[in-house]
């Protein structure tokens, strides 16, 4: 796992929804390393741990990285105050592992649980017309990015928990809809584990291909510790692996769902 370390001017801030926030970064060596899937960690002010987030968008060719995230704790808080123009002390790109995409003319879905909705972002960019977009909210002031994903080609299918906007329901009822009509190369998905634990199911009754990226609590982020270990079956036999270090992304049918 290859990274840097740095400090970089950030050049966009916005609040998007209540708790969420936008930025983007100019940090040309890291974006130019990075992969869709991984992820930075960021220092927050007066927090020892550095706080791990999912990477939103990828601009290679202007060297800048966009992230999006929830104010869960103090240390997001910190981060949030930032503003345009001052520095974001950056360290990545982290994950041994991001996403593998396609050829752009395969046929993609993606599916993002909340807070688990950015990193779907940058593969909806490479697949754009070929790609559905299922997105899940708790309501509809909690939805984000439905536009941006609109803006890369590909067909977004919204849905909330309390039915505030679009459509009442969960991911997998949209998911279940859209397999009737049309079986995908591949299936993406980030979120909550119930979420992604029903995913698997539904992706191993039809027997297609499903990546999923884990959200776990971390401490270092780079897997010298032990907090974000998880369960995975190899070959049938069960053991653990790092979420910052061999993930956070695997293929959903080796992650282990404890109930």
């Amino acid at each position: 796992m290859s990274y840097i370390q740095g400090v970089y001017p950030i050049i966009k801030r916005k609040a998007i929804a209540k708790g969420m926030f936008d930025y983007t970064v100019h940090c040309p060596e890291i974006a130019n390393m990075a992969k869709a899937g991984q992820f930075v960690t960021i220092t927050a002010a007066n927090h020892t741990l550095r706080r791990p987030i999912s990477i939103c968008e990828i601009d290679k060719e202007k060297g800048n990285l966009r992230i999006v995230f929830e104010v869960r704790g103090s240390g997001t808080e910190e981060i949030s105050k930032l503003a345009e123009g001052q520095l974001m002390d950056i360290m990545g790109p982290l994950g041994n592992n991001g996403f593998e995409l396609l050829d752009k003319g395969k046929k993609a879905i993606v599916i993002g649980g909340g807070i688990g909705t950015p990193p779907m972002l940058e593969i909806a960019n490479h697949y754009g017309k070929n790609c559905k977009a299922v997105l899940g909210f708790r309501s509809a002031d909690a939805c984000i990015l439905e536009k941006d994903f609109a803006q890369t080609g590909a067909e977004v299918l919204l849905t909330t928990d309390d039915g505030t906007k679009v459509r009442k329901g969960f991911v997998t009822d949209v998911l279940n809809e859209e397999l009737s009509k049309e079986i995908p190369d591949i299936i993406y998905a980030c979120g909550p584990k119930p979420m992604l634990k029903a995913l698997v199911k539904i992706a191993e009754e039809k027997g297609i291909r499903l990546q999923v990226s884990l959200e776990e609590r971390m401490g270092c982020g780079i897997g010298a510790c032990l907090v974000c270990a998880c369960k995975v079956r190899i070959k049938g036999s069960e053991t653990y692996k790092h979420v910052c270090k061999d993930g956070p992304v695997f293929e959903a049918e080796e992650v282990v769902f404890d109930d």
